[in-house]
């Protein structure tokens, strides 16, 4: 620690520090434009202009280092007379459009002109105009005459998203941000250019227009697609979601959040959403009061569970619902004195249950990591925020090494990847733990090939401190699950690295802690799909699309004599006799465990839609009709606390000792089939694939064209 004077006060600050990062810890604010605690300094807005005793000119705060007895004054003349001159500058060309500006009310640059700018312009030439550029279906650049060159969108795309898809090009008044010859912005991170963006020339192309910032209502919520459990700021205009911006959490997601989870909200108020009972008679849907739907869906199990006994009624819930939903559809089942619940919608093996599957260390740990194995992860698609994370580390010298079928495409380099087919992934880990093997001297588990880049993968696990192997939704849903996470496990005893899984759902771990699996006598996921069930009840999810039954569950539920949908949306109509409208995760209270453990509860942010009721509440009723005992519950929290006896609101992370990723399974080198189901960036789940612009996306459209060809 060194100390320095600020405007006076004397304070301590750590050496290497700039002049802006002690002010920002000492309370005192610099004004600034392109400076970003998460970015590189590039020191080009020269906003942050201060005066530094013994200095000839003011110094730009951002790009200053501290040195002992340094003297610093913010708000001298000499400085406050550098930033307005500053100020005037980057205002000679910026068009005075601020009462048509969508970043009104929430502008940098519009908020520091009132200190610092003057009551008119000295300058009467044309101010430039910068050609309309069409970016995707994301970002909108109608206006990038208002872009300052603070270059953050740039620095961004380099830095955290990985890829460079702004650019400046040009000199001078001649400057401009674009893309590379037409190219779109197609970023799964690339909406928070838009956050970044200081002034109105990078916005929103689905909010465009629609509200003011100072019209919306801000709450906070939780992400309901990937296993990062994003903490998000909702804004909400006359009880409709207009906006999702990301909450800054440091644990968790920092100040980022995944264009899937900014975006899906436009699926919240698509046509497609479910707002009343739907009933099938005679082949055609009919809207029904709620005390008609239930009636009939108790009236259906109590025939069927008379008739064909409990085990023919099941229910496939998804990871996506919240611990509460989980809970309840488990209970209810059970209490019908059935087992068949399952949340392994897409697993192609089922082992026994071992402990809950979980990261095996921290989301913010893996910014830290020195090397690292991924085993079948497309991780940039799969998981942005933990992509970002891992992102971090390699900028610190962190080897990336990867086990999987194809050619990863990380935005990242990758040090060594070992391509097969899915059905040789264990044979090729086998290989990676033979070459530990004999690097460390000792046995090899099971029958390896040390040789090529499963040595050159040992080696680099072998060397630093902090490292990690883990295991990816398609390693998740393998065929020979266990006997990839058996060769883990031994790879990381012998490496010293931690062993986890990145978990697919908002909810993967959550559904493990509810208990959302079949008993000893129950049928899994793949065996309720495969027929034989007489009445399923699916919660939140669309067999056709979210399970590894594919299409082939169409023709397999329609042979059921009953069909309960749970759902957002007109879902599953095909073959379900009814739909109970359920609330989205903004419509309800519930809680998401994400893929460290963390337990983190929500409230709703807005009003149910029409006659959506919250799952819980839809599972609770129906408990009660049907003389299930155990469902009174006046709200989730009380759910929540009989569950885990956790606080209903606040933050914690579940408890070690029921976390693990340890297994007992024998290691099974036999090629495996069938290939494991993974879902694309944005068909993880129905929001997502019912959000229109996340579909116009260039990753949705190649997801698209890919199906229609296999189809």
């Amino acid at each position: 620690m060194i100390e320095i004077e600020l405007d006076g006060k004397k304070i301590d600050v750590v050496e290497g520090s700039t002049i802006i990062q002690a002010a920002n810890q000492a309370g005192t604010y610099i004004p600034h434009f392109c400076y970003h605690k998460k970015l590189s300094i590039a020191a080009s807005c020269r906003m942050c202009l201060v005066d530094v005793e013994k200095m000839p000119k003011p110094m730009p705060a951002c790009a200053t280092t501290v040195a002992s007895g340094m003297v610093v004054r913010t708000k001298s003349d000499k400085a406050v007379n550098a930033q307005k001159s500053v100020m005037e500058f980057l205002l000679i060309n910026h068009p005075l459009d601020c009462p048509i500006c969508d970043q009104g009310g929430e502008c940098q640059l519009q908020d520091l002109a009132v200190g610092y700018g003057a009551g008119a312009s000295r300058y009467e030439e044309e101010k430039r105009v910068v050609a309309v550029k069409d970016v995707g279906p994301l970002i909108s650049m109608q206006e990038m005459t208002r872009c300052i060159h603070c270059t953050r969108c740039v620095r961004f795309g380099q830095e955290i998203a990985g890829v460079m898809e702004l650019g400046m090009t040009h000199r001078g008044e001649h400057a401009e941000i674009e893309t590379f010859v037409g190219q779109s912005v197609d970023s799964e991170l690339s909406g928070n250019m838009i956050d970044i963006c200081p002034v109105g020339a990078l916005t929103s192309k689905p909010f465009r227009y629609s509200a003011r910032t100072w019209e919306l209502s801000r709450r906070k919520s939780i992400s309901p697609h990937d296993s990062t459990g994003a903490n998000l700021i909702v804004q909400v205009k006359n009880n409709r979601v207009m906006r999702v911006v990301p909450l800054e959490n440091e644990a968790v997601n920092e100040c980022w959040i995944a264009d899937r989870d900014r975006f899906s909200y436009e699926a919240l108020n698509s046509e497609e959403r479910l707002t009343t009972p739907m009933l099938k008679q005679g082949g055609a849907w009919i809207s029904v009061d709620w005390q008609t739907a239930l009636d009939y869906v108790v009236k259906g199990l109590k025939e069927i569970r008379k008739d064909h006994g409990a085990s023919s009624i099941g229910a496939l819930v998804s990871p996506h619902s919240t611990i509460e939903e989980l809970f309840l559809a488990g209970s209810l089942v059970n209490g019908l004195g059935s087992q068949n619940v399952d949340y392994r919608l897409r697993n192609a093996e089922f082992a026994a249950v071992e402990g809950i599957r979980y990261l095996g260390t921290s989301i913010a740990s893996l910014s830290q990591l020195q090397s690292v194995l991924v085993v079948g992860s497309n991780l940039r698609k799969d998981h942005p925020l933990f992509a970002q994370r891992i992102r971090q580390a390699v900028r610190k010298g962190c080897e990336v090494n990867a086990i999987g079928s194809v050619t990863p495409d990380w935005a990242m380099p990758v040090a060594n990847s070992l391509l097969c087919a899915d059905a040789s992934w264990v044979q090729a880990l086998a290989d990676v733990a033979a070459a530990v093997a004999l690097e460390k001297g000792v046995a090899a588990p099971v029958l390896g090939q040390a040789s090529g880049s499963a040595k050159e993968i040992a080696k680099s696990l072998l060397a630093g401190e902090r490292k990690a192997v883990l295991l990816g939704n398609a390693a998740a849903h393998h065929a020979r699950a266990s006997s990839l996470l058996a060769l883990a496990n031994w790879i990381a005893d012998h490496t010293g690295a931690s062993v986890g899984y990145l978990t697919e759902a908002a909810n993967t771990v959550g559904a493990q802690f509810a208990g959302a699996l079949p008993g000893p006598d129950g049928k899994n996921a793949a065996q309720m799909l495969g027929g034989g069930l007489k009445a399923v009840l699916l919660l939140n999810n669309e067999p056709e699309y979210d399970s590894s039954a594919g299409r082939a569950a169409i023709d397999s539920l329609s042979k059921a004599k009953m069909v309960v949908t749970l759902s957002p949306f007109k879902a599953n109509m095909a073959f379900s006799d009814v739909l109970l409208p359920i609330a989205p995760f903004t419509e309800t209270s519930g809680t998401f465990v994400n893929a460290e453990g963390r337990v983190q509860s929500f409230h709703a942010v807005v009003k149910p839609l029409g006659e959506t009721r919250p799952a819980w509440k839809v599972l609770r009723v129906l408990a009660n009709l049907l003389d299930v005992a155990g469902f009174d519950f006046e709200s989730s929290q009380d759910v929540l606390r009989q569950v885990c006896g956790l606080p209903p609101d606040g933050e914690a992370v579940l408890p070690l000792r029921i976390l693990s990723n340890r297994t007992q399974a024998v290691i099974d080198l036999q090629p495996a089939v069938p290939a494991p189901v993974v879902a694309d960036i944005y068909a993880l789940d129905g929001l997502l694939r019912r959000a229109a612009s996340l579909q116009r996306t260039a990753d949705a459209q190649r997801n698209n064209a890919a199906q229609e060809v296999t189809a």
